[in-house]
């Protein structure tokens, strides 16, 4: 059996396990009742996973939604995204996994560090308060914004030929993956950073693809299982995400395949931008205020907030 068939049986199985854990802790509570996700989680799961499969990403621009329209309070929205987008991000590791030959060892390694620095990063961000996260947030959407601008300008590294590190280029990649995993948990998503690494190490950006989607694809089960334990997420919204984000891989990865994105992407800079600003303002604020109304909670869910 081949690295690839091995990586893509553990993923299902983690994605499998993951979601049943989900079910069960979730199955008879009070949250269970009033998690209709509605048309708008829908509607931002499903766009937001379309073009996360074209290589937008999908952390920044769901957080810029929440934020604009409300949807989740502030300091669920780390673990809203790492719940919610899930299994779509499942489903395009499945998809894209061996579609691009990696060395074994570099693509493992490179999986399994960020998988345990979201492990590490959720249990710490799970308990977090507000405005440390709005703080964190604020930076990472400023951050994503840049990456995009530099994306579209064509000032990324352009990389090199190699599509496997060996020695002290491997460790420094393991390194700082371990560390892109753990942002990832705060709501800095992985694919610019990682590809930006690639190709700083002289790898082909090609190369990146599976890399990047297989961590995330390992990462997200892990990161999930911590926020789903603790119940630091928004339901209604995650499982707007989950339904709305399958087919939309699905349509994105088999019929479309490709889009002129440039467009998007500046699109998507101004949006983030303006999110980040909100966010930093929300953090200066005396007196944070709720983003939504509180949905009713019983007493067990409470004491995990």
């Amino acid at each position: 059996m081949t690295t690839a068939r091995v990586l893509l049986a553990v993923l299902a199985a983690l994605a499998a396990f993951v979601a049943w854990r989900w079910y069960s802790t979730e199955r008879g509570g009070s949250r269970v009742a009033s998690a209709n996700p509605g048309v708008l989680r829908l509607a931002i799961g499903f766009v937001t996973n379309f073009f996360d499969t074209l290589g937008i990403g999908s952390f920044a621009p769901t957080t810029a939604a929440f934020k604009f329209r409300r949807v989740v309070a502030d300091e669920s929205i780390p673990g809203t995204l790492n719940v919610g987008h899930m299994l779509p991000t499942v489903a395009q590791g499945l998809i894209f996994i061996g579609v691009v030959r990696v060395g074994p060892a570099t693509l493992v390694s490179m999986m399994a560090a960020s998988a345990i620095g979201a492990w590490l990063g959720a249990g710490i961000v799970a308990r977090l308060p507000r405005r440390a996260i709005q703080l964190g947030m604020g930076a990472a959407l400023a951050v994503a914004a840049v990456l995009f601008a530099l994306m579209n300008l064509d000032q990324l590294p352009s990389g090199g030929a190699a599509l496997e590190l060996t020695g002290a280029k491997l460790v420094v990649a393991v390194t700082i993956n371990f560390v892109l995993g753990a942002l990832m948990t705060l709501g800095i998503g992985l694919y610019a950073p990682c590809l930006i690494l690639i190709s700083l190490l002289g790898m082909n950006p090609i190369a990146a693809f599976p890399i990047m989607m297989g961590s995330c694809a390992v990462l997200m089960p892990v990161a999930a299982l911590r926020f789903i334990r603790d119940r630091k997420y928004d339901l209604r919204a995650a499982l707007g995400l989950a339904l709305g984000g399958i087919p939309a891989v699905l349509l994105a990865a088999y019929v479309v395949r490709s889009l002129p994105l440039t467009w998007l992407r500046w699109l998507v800079v101004i949006i983030v931008l303006y999110a980040a600003a909100l966010m930093l303002l929300s953090a200066r604020a005396k007196a944070p205020t709720a983003d939504i109304t509180p949905q009713p909670q019983s007493a067990a869910d409470s004491s995990h907030r």
